[in-house]
Formats: structure tokens, sequence, C-alpha cells
């Protein structure tokens, strides 16, 4: 069982960067002055989270509900709910080929309220089987890679270039 006030304060670290950016301190997973996930993603219009990256591609849209969604499963099973994977319907975000003004606004909204409560949820030190403490490192890595994915969709969110 791992149990380390060190080690959630590092998860929860390496989260909040990826969501909320860089601070003055120090840039782990994205370069200096990153403003993050979800500031990058309030500069999308509609018509842009709609997009994909090549033809019958992910939209932007798609990559942000998916992740909104692996984030709801990570919270409940926080909440105790002991396997909220079991039900998991992964295919649904994928179908997501555009949005209106509003559904970009909701969800990008939603989204938000998820990252808020796990990053609430990784600074709370627990003791964590293996299986439970990859699953929540796997969830900081899953964050990253769809960041990644959004940012080759649209320049308009990528992040500054190394020093």
């Amino acid at each position: 069982m791992a149990r380390s006030k060190v080690l959630h304060t590092s998860l929860a670290l390496l989260f909040s960067e990826l969501v909320n950016g860089t601070t003055n301190d120090a840039a782990y997973m994205l370069n200096s002055g990153d403003a993050g996930l979800l500031k990058s993603l309030n500069k999308l219009s509609r018509a842009a989270a709609s997009r994909s990256g090549v033809r019958g591609g992910a939209t932007i849209a798609a990559h942000v509900d998916h992740i909104r969604y692996g984030l709801e499963l990570m919270n409940r099973w926080n909440d105790g709910d002991a396997n909220p994977w079991a039900t998991a319907d992964w295919t649904l975000s994928w179908k997501i080929t555009s949005v209106t003004d509003a559904e970009w606004k909701g969800l990008r909204g939603q989204l938000r309220r998820q990252c808020r409560r796990w990053e609430a949820a990784l600074k709370t030190p627990r003791e964590l089987s293996g299986v439970a403490l990859n699953g929540v490192i796997s969830s900081i890595a899953h964050l990253a890679y769809h960041l990644g994915a959004i940012r080759q969709i649209s320049r308009a969110v990528r992040g500054p270039k190394a020093r």
C-alpha cells in the first residue's frame, strides 16, 4: 500500500499544472508560462471545438468530453463506488462531431467541475493499493495525452515554446 503526503502532493501538483497551467515556481509537465487545459479551451469557439485534426478524426469537443468522463469515473471511485468502470461506455464521447455555443460552454463547465473535484481528491493523502495507484497516476498521464492531442488539432491552444 502506497501512503505518502509527498506522493499525493506531487500527483496533485502535476495534475494542477496540466489543468491550471504552470506556476512561477516550476514547470514539470508543460513549458514555463503555459496556461494549461482549462484556460486554453476558453480560447476556442464552438466552431473550433467542432473541428477534428484529420477527416473522420475526433473533434476537440470529443476529446474534452472524453477527459470529463474519465475524471467523472475517477471522482465516482473516490466517492466510494468500488468499480465505476464496470458499466462505463467509452464510445459515447467519440460520437460528438459538433457542439452549439451552449453545449461547448456547458462541456467546459462540466470539465472544470470534474477537474476541481479530482484535484481535491489528489491532494488528500490515503492508502492506495498498487492497482489504485496505477489508476491515479494514469489519470494524469491520460489527461496529458489528450491535452497534447487537442493541441495538435488547434494551434490556438498550443502552449509557449520551450526556452
